[in-house]
């Protein structure tokens, strides 16, 4: 499969799973901004709108771009603004766009139905949410999400094409099971004792699973009431969540090694060690290191992942080796950023 078919489809998914996952970051951070957390009023609204953009790393973005961080600009921001990439607005006409330009590689049913969630989407704004409420346009990200999920499961075959696309889903979705977590577990140590302090934290825990439709699966895993402990261990280490972070390295092992036909690439060997560092993780362990530095390893490993797989994959060896050539390697410091979208 030539790279930049290859490249298409990976970002196809990502930007699919990319908009869904916004979508329920607003959702769990409109949750929370409704709590009554603090005497302050102000300081309780904007202070979970901050949170969500420093999961993203956009703090600094969203201030200098619209002067304050509150509900309506982080909103904007995250929902509409054709300026943000990675905005839901955004990732629907990208994944568009590049099904466009893949068209031979993907069945007449996907472009359909990637075609009519861009025209269904793209005339929204600040009236339309007005109009028909966040709560239902969130609904309806999420289901234009889960019907081109399902028509790619149904229609497409199992060639290269679907597993780069496969790739592209779980790498999306892992690097989400941490962003979504560090919204709610970023700004406090949790307890040793894996219980919620306080009624507002276990909402704010109780919030966070509903957004991510896992508090059915919580209910059958965890007879007791909601902790952090255990709804830490759901997102990052169950391997009955289909969006933790257990889940989606395993599965990203897998496709690599579908891929790999049997070659030994460092891909693979990246992509197996660190399926393994997160199915033999201990929750109690973690929250004794810490669950911020255990994330941000965990970002860093997944971003390096992310850079192996567009350079075993998605960019041509010429062109490659001449950018090495010219330019020595370097580690860029780790941080919790979006991946910008690299063509080959």
């Amino acid at each position: 499969m030539l790279c930049r078919t290859a490249n298409d489809l990976y970002w196809v998914s990502r930007h699919m799973e990319r908009a869904e996952n916004t979508a329920r970051l607003i959702d769990v951070t409109t949750r929370i901004a409704m709590l009554p957390e603090r005497l302050d009023r102000g300081k309780a609204e904007a202070a979970p709108w901050r949170r969500a953009l420093d999961a993203l790393g956009a703090v600094e973005t969203c201030q200098k771009r619209y002067g304050s961080i509150d509900a309506d600009s982080v909103l904007d921001h995250l929902l509409l603004s054709p300026d943000n990439p990675s905005s839901i607005l955004s990732c629907l006409r990208a994944a568009r766009e590049s099904a466009r330009a893949q068209r031979v590689a993907i069945t007449s049913e996907m472009y359909e139905d990637l075609n009519a969630s861009w025209l269904e989407m793209r005339g929204l704004g600040t009236a339309s949410i007005g109009r028909e409420g966040l709560s239902n346009i969130l609904e309806r990200v999420k289901s234009r999400s889960a019907s081109f999920r399902g028509v790619t499961i149904g229609t497409l075959g199992r060639g290269e094409g679907y597993h780069f696309m496969q790739l592209g889903v779980f790498i999306e979705r892992a690097e989400w099971a941490i962003r979504l977590l560090d919204v709610v577990g970023s700004d406090r140590d949790l307890p040793e004792s894996g219980e919620a302090r306080d009624t507002i934290e276990y909402f704010q825990w109780s919030a966070l699973l509903q957004s991510l439709s896992a508090f059915e699966t919580y209910r059958r895993l965890h007879r007791q009431s909601v902790t952090p402990a255990g709804v830490a261990e759901v997102m990052l280490l169950h391997e009955a969540n289909p969006r933790s972070l257990q889940t989606c390295t395993h599965q990203l092992h897998q496709v690599l090694l579908t891929l790999a036909g049997g070659q030994t690439l460092e891909v693979v060997r990246q992509a197996g060690a660190l399926s393994a560092h997160t199915r033999y993780a201990r929750i109690d362990e973690i929250i004794t290191d810490g669950l911020e530095p255990w994330l941000q390893n965990a970002m860093e490993r997944l971003d390096r992942l992310g850079n192996a797989i567009h350079r075993q994959f998605m960019t041509a060896v010429d062109a490659e080796e001449a950018r090495l050539a010219l330019k020595p390697v370097q580690h860029p410091p780790p941080q919790l950023q979006f991946q910008a979208q690299t063509l080959a």
